[in-house]
């Protein structure tokens, strides 16, 4: 194929920490295959400091701005032959370009509480964007080709009928981080990494931890408010829960090479980076016996009915008994999920979106 002009998307990218749709972002973009020449396209300028230097970056408003449905006459002016964007927000109207827009999940059609940290204007909107599925189906068929980071989820765009358009999977990633040393410390502890919202079920970790036995401990990672804190302290013996309240990365995989596993009771997610975080340094996985957990942990992990404590701890004793086997086979199953791979499916569902179009290079 010609030598294409491809815009990526990076507004999503967070200033300071990413949030997951932010790291796939940076992700996909620091592994991006050299055939074509890329163009970043920021809202504000701190947000280069995430992506490589070596690219030419254009800027845009914010995805959030009133006028996102009209993006697209900006983007015109670039002369772009194709955009990918790692959300499926983006305007599409009046574009003369290429688009590929990425659907990460269908997660908030089944717990439609808006992420915190949105203002209530953009809470508001959420909640009555997820009523249906026609907004969703007029985003997506806007666009010449979608992107998806599991089968799981392909698989629910074609149940409900999303989009008429190619879905192409590129799996969510970690960013590659030393193993646990062989033969290293093996703690009694299991981590959580992840939100304390009601789907987690961050309870069923909790009240497991009297059947497991008072010398383990569950490492909650993640910021926490005072009513969580409380809340789950009850569940557990005094002292068996750690709360970091917001580990740094390099704490919070310190104390993910000490354990014994990562744990996670969830009733429903949308992917799971922290099993793969886990299993990239070689520390096994218990997980919630749902689809997208079976998809990226497969024939390696532990699985549990979330809504059981006991079957909680009967996971962990279970992985025990093949601890050492357990985690080999971590680090090989972490192996199926590189930025590198997912970069160049993305690629390539922008190839074939430009294909399907008849756009022409240059023009």
């Amino acid at each position: 194929m010609t030598r294409l002009r491809i815009g990526i998307d990076c507004r999503y990218v967070r200033i300071g920490r990413h949030d997951g749709i932010s790291r796939f972002t940076a992700g996909v973009v620091a592994h991006l295959p050299e055939r074509h020449d890329y163009t970043l396209l920021v809202h504000d300028e701190r947000q280069l400091a995430s992506l490589p230097s070596d690219l030419p970056w254009e800027l845009l408003p914010a995805p959030t701005e009133p006028g996102e449905p009209l993006v697209a006459r900006k983007v015109n002016r670039l002369g772009l032959d194709a955009v990918f964007s790692p959300m499926q927000t983006m305007g599409s109207r009046g574009r003369q370009y290429a688009l590929v827009l990425t659907l990460h999940d269908l997660i908030y059609y089944r717990n439609r509480t808006p992420p915190r940290e949105f203002s209530w204007p953009l809470r508001l909107g959420w909640r009555a964007f997820h009523l249906s599925w026609v907004p969703q189906r007029l985003l997506l068929n806007g666009a010449d080709g979608v992107v998806t980071v599991s089968e799981t989820t392909a698989g629910l765009i074609a149940e409900h009928r999303l989009t008429k358009r190619p879905v192409t999977v590129a799996y969510n990633a970690a960013d590659p981080s030393t193993p646990r040393p062989e033969g290293g410390p093996r703690e009694k502890s299991l981590v959580y990494m992840g939100s304390f919202m009601p789907y987690k079920n961050v309870e069923t970790l909790a009240a497991a931890m009297p059947l497991l036995g008072a010398d383990w401990v569950l490492h909650c990672m993640s910021r926490v408010s005072a009513a969580d804190r409380a809340r789950l302290e009850r569940l557990a013996p005094a002292g068996s829960i750690v709360f970091h309240d917001g580990a740094s990365d390099d704490e919070y995989l310190s104390v993910l090479r000490s354990a014994t596993a990562l744990a996670t009771a969830s009733y429903d997610e949308g992917f799971g980076i922290p099993l793969v975080e886990a299993m990239g340094v070689g520390t096994p996985v218990v997980v919630s016996d749902i689809p997208i957990f079976r998809e990226i942990g497969g024939d390696v992990a532990e699985y549990f009915d979330p809504s059981s404590p006991s079957a909680v701890a009967a996971a962990v004793r279970r992985l025990e008994a093949r601890w050492d086997e357990a985690s080999l086979a971590s680090l090989v199953q972490a192996g199926r999920f590189r930025w590198e791979t997912s970069a160049e499916q993305v690629v390539r569902a922008v190839e074939q979106a430009v294909a399907a179009r008849g756009a022409t290079p240059g023009q």
